[in-house]
């Protein structure tokens, strides 16, 4: 049976964002709140917890996972950025994207695009996520609350915990999170380009 923390989405109780990063520690997944839609979380090197996190999703190994980093210098670590990509990171983060980069050798080869050699990487502007980063000490391994079947990420906790009860070591409950999911912008090659239209704005990409 999952535990279910009640977490301020302003103010976040230290001791229950501890409580939570050793749950991820020990090999756990979460379920918790960003600013964009819920998502699920696991740390980068739990090869069990990624698959279990497939499962939940019954997603492939081609399915596209985000690492949730606290900073730029961090997101730097996992990805080739150069002086234009940094400042335009600069420039939206933190915020409801997801920006495909061309990984580095840090990032496992399971995570990344088959082809292409690539990652999501993502800065949320969120207390509770913020917290979270802080306590752990490295990045998220995310991926969005879509379960199968449906066309909506999950937003309200309390149907969450009732759907992964025995999935998930822990959902977080901060509140219903916005239903739509990140705007994702590929940083490949070339000029920005939109990937998927989410919740961050794109007018600055078109």
């Amino acid at each position: 049976m999952s535990q279910y923390f009640q977490i301020h989405p302003a103010n976040p109780q230290p001791r229950l964002i501890y409580r939570a990063a050793d749950i991820l520690r020990g090999g756990g997944v979460i379920a918790y709140p960003t600013d964009s839609s819920y998502a699920l979380g696991a740390r980068v090197g739990g090869r069990e917890a990624l698959e279990r996190i497939r499962r939940i999703r019954r997603v492939g190994p081609a399915h596209n996972f985000t690492l949730v980093c606290g900073d730029l210098s961090e997101l730097s670590h996992y990805a080739r950025v150069d002086n234009d990509t940094y400042r335009l990171l600069r420039r939206f983060t933190p915020g409801p994207y997801t920006f495909i980069l061309p990984a580095t050798r840090e990032v496992p080869r399971r995570l990344q695009h088959p082809k292409r050699r690539s990652i999501g990487l993502r800065l949320p502007d969120f207390p509770v996520v913020t917290a979270l980063l802080g306590a752990l000490g490295e990045p998220l391994l995310s991926s969005t609350l879509i379960m199968p079947g449906d066309q909506l990420p999950l937003n309200d906790p309390a149907v969450i915990r009732e759907r992964l009860e025995n999935a998930v070591e822990l959902v977080i409950d901060s509140g219903p999170c916005d239903w739509r999911s990140t705007t994702v912008i590929d940083l490949l090659s070339g000029p920005p380009k939109i990937a998927r239209h989410g919740k961050g704005d794109t007018s600055a990409f078109t």
